[in-house]
């Protein structure tokens, strides 16, 4: 249904366009400066003209040009072109100039160059009128694309971070533990914000950075006394909007990193600063011991779709650095936010 309006609508647009390009073209083949007036002659020329660049545009090109048979077009349009003259030489000049012009025959060049500029400037406006339909088709559809990939890469945050946290709500559980009460109310807290306040996709800085010290702070929990997370955050200005569920990867991946290489010491230092300008640095700096086999994380589907979602909503407008040593893991990423217009 909406198809078929936005395809009406693309259609009434054309022949308003049409019925002001053959005005425009027709007062300017027609009119004499000299003689202020229209011949009857002039009407007619135009209008066998007319119908002939009819026949090309919306037969012609749509079944022999758009389909790429060259040959058959341009043999058409030699038809076409011939009985445009045939007719006017042969019909409309004895008619209308029986002593002069209907006596004999001008010459080819002479009717091509009466008849070419008419037929190339309606056909030329059709060509120009399609491919720029087709152009905004491709956008439309290299943007709708676009958006399926980011809802889809999007989607996968979701299963892939409850996944996670379940199983460690589960050993609390198991253990009975007190802390498995604040457990549960972080992850609601995490989860409504994932499931209902970031469904755009950009939303208020201010929020992303609630939701990830409501991240941080669930993951923390399972640290215990094995070590310290440090999360410090500078200049966030409201004005700003981001990406939804960027920044959380990489501190899962942290804690990830971590609590499966270290059994204590483990260090996660998380820094958030945004300047004047816009620019968001964020730097995840965690600790962990290189003898396991940790190399799986920086692999997982986590990592992949954030650089992903980088690469279509920030293709011009990030750097992302990822650098380990003997003892750290360290994320340092650089985007410019948006302003929220709103």
């Amino acid at each position: 249904m909406a198809a078929n309006i936005l395809f009406l609508s693309s259609t009434k647009k054309e022949v308003v366009f049409q019925i002001l390009l053959h005005i425009l073209l027709f007062l300017f083949f027609s009119f004499d400066r000299y003689v202020p007036s229209i011949q009857e002659f002039k009407i007619v020329a135009f209008l066998n003209y007319a119908l002939g660049a009819f026949v090309i545009n919306y037969v012609l090109l749509p079944r022999f040009f758009y389909k790429k048979n060259y040959l058959l077009f341009f043999l058409s349009v030699a038809v076409i072109v011939t009985t445009i003259i045939m007719i006017e030489e042969l019909v409309f000049e004895p008619i209308y100039y029986p002593n002069t012009r209907g006596i004999q025959f001008q010459g080819v060049i002479y009717s091509l160059l009466d008849v070419m500029p008419v037929i190339m400037i309606l056909v030329g406006f059709k060509f120009a009128w399609d491919a720029s339909k087709k152009q905004l088709e491709v956008e439309e559809l290299r943007s709708s694309a676009t958006e399926s990939e980011l809802q889809f890469l999007k989607s996968q945050i979701n299963p892939h971070f409850l996944f996670n946290n379940l199983n460690n709500l589960y050993s609390y559980a198991i253990e009975e533990s007190p802390k498995t009460p604040s457990i549960i109310l972080e992850l609601s807290s995490v989860l409504r914000y994932m499931l209902y306040d970031c469904k755009e996709k950009y939303v208020s800085l201010s929020k992303e950075i609630d939701h990830l010290k409501n991240f941080t702070q669930l993951n923390e929990l399972q640290i215990e006394e094995r070590g310290k997370v440090g999360f410090k955050i500078e200049n966030i200005q409201s004005e700003y909007r981001i990406a939804p569920l960027i920044l959380m990867v990489f501190i899962e991946n942290a804690f990830k990193h971590s609590t499966a290489s270290q059994s204590n010491d483990i260090s996660i230092e998380i820094d958030i600063h945004v300047s004047e300008n816009g620019l968001l640095e964020f730097k995840c700096e965690n600790s962990f011991r290189p003898i396991t086999k940790t190399d799986t994380i920086s692999k997982g589907i986590g990592l992949q779709n954030v650089k992903k979602r980088l690469l279509l909503l920030y293709p011009d407008a990030h750097e992302l650095t990822i650098s380990d040593s003997e003892e750290a893991y360290t994320v340092h990423l650089k985007m410019q936010l948006k302003r929220d217009t709103a």
